[in-house]
């Protein structure tokens, strides 16, 4: 009874884990793939902040922005 509780508890952590990783697998690539912000994005914020953004500027946020994902 004791053994059945324990394997049960065993199982239910180990896939917790398991899941967890997975779904952290799958996020990461999906990010890579298809990335929330691009640089047309970037380009057309700095712009509405009333600054001409250079391509240095705009490959120093994107680079920025790759570093967290």
């Amino acid at each position: 009874m004791l053994g059945q509780i324990l394997w049960c508890i065993i199982g239910l952590v180990v896939g917790l884990i398991l899941g967890f990783l997975i779904s952290r697998h799958f996020t990461k690539k999906y990010l890579k793939e298809n990335p929330p912000i691009n640089e047309k994005m970037i380009e057309a914020m700095m712009s509405s902040m009333g600054r001409k953004p250079s391509k240095k500027q705009v490959n120093q946020v994107m680079q920025q922005m790759n570093r967290f994902m």
